[in-house]
């Protein structure tokens, strides 16, 4: 049985209680107003949870095809049956071109009214829902949803909240597997953009010959294989947000026609003799100095500094060590729930080895890492010897000389001895009190020669 909040506003209480006990016995929940400014009222108080609202189009207070722009802005995400005692076709056009949902004579069946209302609050629920998985979109793909406060990351964090609401070009420079996208996704979802498309493209992704027909589209004929007109990437982020990563890989007559779309925001498909207009907002992203490869002749000096607009630096995970214990704590739970296994966290030692490490891959080879070690883990705490081989033996900190690591060695070493000593050889007992996992003192043993 059909469920939900219905508003009904309508001057002739008979009809009104008629259509309402209908509804009812349809299993909807109907809240009455017999004038436009009680129905407003109910709306305003009930706007969360009203799916439909059937209104009069004669009302003692004002008339329903006035009234309809106020309904929608009160309960955008509800929709409205405009019910009428003398239906004409032009009422009628006006009605649905005003945004509502339909346009019904009183007295036809009621058979008729329950479909329509049915259906009314079917495209309702949709909206909701739709808005609902936005709302969950735009929350992944906030600011506040990046892991990690380092300077460095709160500084580029900063910057792009600036640009964000502009329509202006943005740059991102930074290393591969930074976070260039979810950079670009956050400046996309803070924009007045959000509602409309984000489509990222990988530049170094397509091969040369086919990037320039999968950006700009082609017209059927154009080449062997076009059997049909195919809209670019470019039209299908139209309204929104088109996020070109490794954007010096275009190759050069690409390059001059993007800049046209930069400059004009129009391009010419292939095979078409007419340009064609878009919307689109550019936010790209590099791992490589495009002022050095503008100067070296592999990328367009007027392009480099059409897209240099507002640069972004997006600091890679060496840059940010600080952040990499959380970084790592947030992957084991989630490789954890998604290998539907309880890990409760990191030895110190475990993450020390990944604090010291030099993050070449940063925050994907981070995460990689993670989803290896959560996978051979054998307790519920991720130890050194579940990370990978290149992670057994620690590098000197940051800072540190040869001669200090020799040391710290040096006294690990001697703990580890006097506390096997102290314990008689219980190496249970000894990794208890020494904080380790039995498996990190077994290795200890061996590589120290204990």
């Amino acid at each position: 049985m059909p469920t939900g909040t219905l508003l009904l506003i309508d001057d002739e209480a008979m009809l009104r209680q008629a259509v309402a006990r209908t509804l009812e016995l349809e299993g909807y929940t109907v809240h009455q107003a017999p004038d436009a400014m009680r129905g407003l009222d109910l709306l305003r108080q009930h706007a969360a949870e009203i799916l439909v609202v059937l209104s009069d189009v004669k009302l003692p207070d004002g008339r329903g095809l006035d009234l309809l722009p106020r309904y929608k802005t009160l309960a955008p995400l509800a929709e409205v049956v405009l019910l009428t005692a003398y239906g004409t076709i032009a009422d009628g056009v006006r009605a649905m071109k005003e945004g509502a949902f339909d346009y019904l004579t009183k007295g036809d069946a009621d058979d008729q009214l329950v479909v329509v209302v049915e259906r009314a609050a079917e495209k309702a629920r949709l909206q909701r829902r739709v808005a609902d998985l936005e709302k969950k979109v735009g929350a992944q793909y906030s600011f506040d949803s990046m892991i990690g406060h380092a300077p460095a990351l709160e500084q580029a964090k900063r910057l792009a909240q600036r640009a964000a609401p502009t329509d202006s070009t943005v740059l991102l420079e930074g290393p591969t597997g930074a976070g260039k996208e979810l950079f670009a996704q956050a400046i996309h979802q803070a924009s007045a953009r959000r509602s409309k498309p984000f489509v990222a493209v990988n530049c170094s992704a397509f091969p040369k010959d086919l990037l320039e027909s999968e950006l700009f589209g082609y017209r059927k004929g154009a080449f062997t294989g076009a059997l049909a007109d195919k809209k670019g990437l470019l039209e299908e982020a139209s309204g929104g947000t088109i996020f070109l990563d490794e954007i010096g890989e275009l190759e050069l007559n690409v390059q001059a026609k993007f800049l046209r779309v930069l400059e004009t925001q129009q391009f010419t498909k292939l095979g078409d003799t007419r340009p064609t207009s878009v919307d689109v907002r550019i936010v790209a992203a590099t791992n490589r100095n495009l002022r050095e490869e503008a100067d070296a002749g592999n990328f367009r000096p007027d392009l480099y500094y059409r897209l240099a607009v507002f640069i972004v630096p997006v600091p890679g995970l060496n840059e940010r060590r600080a952040d990499v214990p959380e970084l790592a704590n947030y992957f084991l739970q989630f490789f954890a729930a998604k290998l539907r296994r309880r890990l409760r966290g990191l030895e110190p030692e475990a993450l020390e080895q990944l604090v010291c490490h030099d993050w070449r891959g940063n925050v994907r080879e981070l995460k990689n890492v993670l989803e290896r070690a959560a996978i051979l883990a054998d307790g519920d705490t991720l130890t050194v010897d579940d990370l990978p081989p290149e992670f057994h033996h620690l590098p000197p900190a940051p800072g540190l000389d040869e001669a200090t690591d020799r040391s710290l060695r040096t006294l690990e070493q001697r703990q580890i001895r006097q506390v096997l000593l102290d314990t008689g050889g219980n190496k249970m007992e000894a990794a208890r009190q020494l904080g380790i996992g039995t498996k990190t003192l077994y290795r200890k043993i061996q590589e120290y020669g204990l």
